[in-house]
C-alpha cells in the first residue's frame, strides 16, 4: 500500500474524527468553501470543523486561501491524486453518497 493511501486510511477510517473528515472533504471536493460554509453544509459544529479542517491542511489533503474567517479550503493535489481510494474508502465506512445533514 503507497504512503498516501496509508495517510487517507489512518486519517479517515483510521481515528476517532474519521467520519466528520470523510464528510468535510467530500463536501470541499465538489463546493471550495470557508469554515461556517462547511460547519452549516454538513452539520458538523463549527469548532469541530476548525479543528478538522486543521488536520486536514497539516496531513495535505486540503489547500486553503486567505486567512481568518476568509480562509476558503480547497482539495489539494494530494487529495485529487487520490480521489479513488478516498471514495473507496468511504463506500466501505458507507459513506458512499453526497448527503449533507445541513444544506
Amino acid at each position: 500500500m503507497d504512503r498516501d493511501k496509508k495517510i487517507l486510511l489512518w486519517l479517515i477510517a483510521g481515528s476517532r474524527g474519521g467520519v466528520n473528515r470523510a464528510l468535510i472533504l467530500k463536501y470541499v471536493i465538489s463546493n471550495p468553501s470557508n469554515a461556517n460554509r462547511i460547519s452549516l453544509a454538513t452539520g458538523i459544529e463549527y469548532k469541530t470543523v476548525q479543528h478538522h479542517l486543521n488536520i486536514l491542511e497539516k496531513n495535505g489533503l486540503l489547500s486553503a486561501i486567505g486567512d481568518k474567517y476568509g480562509k476558503t479550503y480547497f482539495p489539494s493535489e494530494l487529495l485529487d491524486r487520490n480521489i479513488n481510494n478516498f471514495n473507496e474508502i468511504c463506500k466501505n465506512m458507507g459513506l458512499d453518497t453526497n448527503e449533507f445533514r445541513g444544506k
